[in-house]
This record gives C-alpha cells, structure tokens and sequence, in this order.
C-alpha cells in the first residue's frame, strides 16, 4: 500500500493513472492537479484513460488530454468508445479493459471518480478502480451537474491562479461541443476551485478536492530508517 510518502522526493519517477469514464471528466475534476504534478516532477509518467468518448468527442479528449499532459515525461492517452450511460450493463467489458491497463501501467496514484456520484458510469468505474487498484494511493475526484451530488472530500490540492487559469483555459477551448450546455462556463469551473480553496485555507485561494478513502503512512521511508 503506498501512502504520501512517494510525494516527498520530487526527482523520484512519479507514476499516475488517470481514469475518466467520459471526455471532459479528468480535466474537470483533477486537471489542476495534473498540471501541477507534471510541473513539480520532471519524471513523471501518466497513463490517462477516457472510456466513453465517440467522433467529435474523442477528438477533442485527445486534443485535451495533449493539453494537460505537456509536461509530463511521458504520457500514454487511451480513449475508449463504450456506450455512453450504459456502464452498469457492460460492466465486465469495462472491467477487462482496466485489468489490461493494469497489465500495462504500475502507478504510484490512481485518480478516479467519486464512489458516490450519482452517475451510474462514474460509480462504475470508481468501483472497478478500487477492486483492480487496491493496494494503491487512490484519490476520487468530483464533477459538479444537476444532481446536485458534491460530498465532503478530504484531501486538498492548493492551485495557483496560473494553474487555474491554465486549467479552465483549456477546458473551455477543448470542449467546443460542450459550449451550449448552461452549466459549462468558466464561473462554474472557477467557483468549485474557490470554494475547495475556502475549505482548506488555501494561501493561494483555490484547490481541487479529493476523497481519500484509505492513506498510508510509511514511518520508516518517512524517517530514511529503512535500508
């Protein structure tokens, strides 16, 4: 079980895999995050896996995911074309797939969705992380919308104004196919940042916000005791 300790040295390689059931949900819930990861350590690998996302959409999830993951060292993007909503019934082709990536991808931080969105995908896949990934650091993000759906998260990432700016920026030129929708504006994707920001007394004002199910300390790597 890895715990925070893999974030004190940052010329470690730093291995993250990002799993978002459709295009846009990654960047949304941990982009900033991402950004920040990839700027602090230089060897930092991602893996980063979008499982619902057709024609226009998986286009512009590539075009995204090319965005967010510049400064990675290296970077390995998959953007799957399951059936939109449809999760709960196809579950076991989900779950083939995941374990492929497993077979594939050893990471230090697994970004996922929160196990209680009340989207059936999302809870789908949350639930496949954490039955393929369990002896892994796995930090379930969230995605604001109509459910009205947001908990109480437990660990937070302070963002710079740069990174922010950087993230929505992004978002907002990537998603083009999204512009009409009333909820995806910048105002949403910046209060959601100021308000985690809020929660944790941020110095900087904004933060992502994570649930962290399970963390391990390791006295003994934390120390330089173990030899």
């Amino acid at each position: 079980m890895l715990g925070l300790n893999i974030l004190q040295d940052k010329t470690r390689e730093l291995n993250i895999l990002c799993l978002g059931a459709h295009s846009d949900d990654l960047e949304i819930g941990c982009g900033g995050t991402i950004l920040t990861l990839a700027s602090e350590f230089p060897n930092c690998n991602v893996y980063w896996v979008v499982f619902s996302a057709t024609d226009v959409r998986a286009r512009e999830a590539s075009s995204a995911a090319k965005l967010f993951l510049s400064k990675a060292r290296s970077q390995t993007v998959l953007v799957k074309d399951f059936r939109d909503g449809f999760f709960p019934f196809i579950g076991d082709q989900i779950k083939e797939s995941l374990e492929a990536v497993a077979d594939q991808f050893s990471p230090d931080i697994v970004f996922t969705h929160y196990r209680d969105d009340r989207h059936q995908d999302h809870r789908l896949v949350s639930d496949l992380t954490w039955n393929t990934f369990r002896g892994h650091l796995v930090l379930e993000y969230e995605i604001p919308k109509y459910d009205g759906d947001l908990g109480t998260p437990n660990f937070y990432v302070p963002l710079s104004r740069a990174v922010c700016d950087e993230k929505v920026g992004n978002i907002i030129r990537s998603f083009a196919s999204q512009n009409s929708k009333q909820w995806f504006t910048e105002d949403t994707f910046f209060s959601l940042m100021r308000l985690r920001g809020i929660e944790c007394a941020a110095p900087v004002m904004h933060a992502e916000a994570f649930y962290a199910r399970k963390l391990v300390l390791d006295v003994q790597q934390l120390t330089g005791q173990r030899k």
